[in-house]
């Protein structure tokens, strides 16, 4: 990120979706495909499989246990590891004018707000959001639209310096008070509403 910031821009923080969320179900399907598998591979050697079916002999034990044990690898490969490179690959960084998401390793997609555009901020968490202090942020952001930054953690404290970002903006940043798709208002970098410059609108 250091190497694409524009002149006199400074990174503010960088950090990446919550993952008690985005990575629960692969947390679980870690620990529980082994566990599993070990169990089959041990009811099967125990010639259970054969008592449950008589045509599958013992020369079938080895074939069995190999299924069970590639059974766990796929889950691992095919679920788990997806999940946690997603979440690896995604990161949201803010700068002393702008808002940038990076999604992916390889196929790389970035997605940018400019502080000076955002006309309104919106912070929802749901009750699973709230209980590890995450949530989503919206960000109205003239002819972008709202764009939504998911599962950030400690939201209150990401919104709050994005707030502060926005009210430290020079007088000179681009003027966005053009006529507005919607009729949303818009508040110039200096006159941010005050309830809005010290908490943001909380949507809980």
């Amino acid at each position: 990120m250091r190497r694409t910031l524009l002149p006199g821009e400074q990174v503010i923080v960088t950090t990446r979706p919550q993952p008690s969320r985005k990575l629960a179900g692969a947390a679980v399907a870690f620990v529980l495909a082994p566990a599993l598998a070990a169990y089959a591979s041990a009811w099967i050697i125990r010639g259970g499989a054969t008592r449950l079916a008589p045509a599958l002999g013992r020369q079938w034990t080895p074939w069995l246990v190999t299924a069970c044990v590639a059974a766990a690898a796929a889950v691992w490969l095919a679920y788990c590891l997806p999940r946690l490179l997603r979440w690896q690959g995604t990161r949201y960084t803010l700068t002393s004018q702008r808002i940038v998401a990076r999604y992916g390793l390889l196929n790389r997609r970035d997605q940018q707000v400019n502080l000076a555009s955002v006309r309104n901020l919106t912070v929802h968490e749901s009750l699973p959001q709230r209980l590890v202090r995450s949530g989503n942020i919206s960000l109205e952001a003239g002819h972008q639209g709202v764009v939504i930054f998911r599962d950030v953690p400690e939201v209150a404290r990401f919104r709050d310096f994005i707030l502060d970002a926005i009210g430290e903006l020079p007088d000179d940043s681009p003027d966005f008070s053009g006529p507005q798709p919607g009729g949303a208002t818009h508040y110039p970098a200096g006159a941010f509403p005050e309830d809005m410059r010290e908490g943001g609108r909380d949507d809980r």
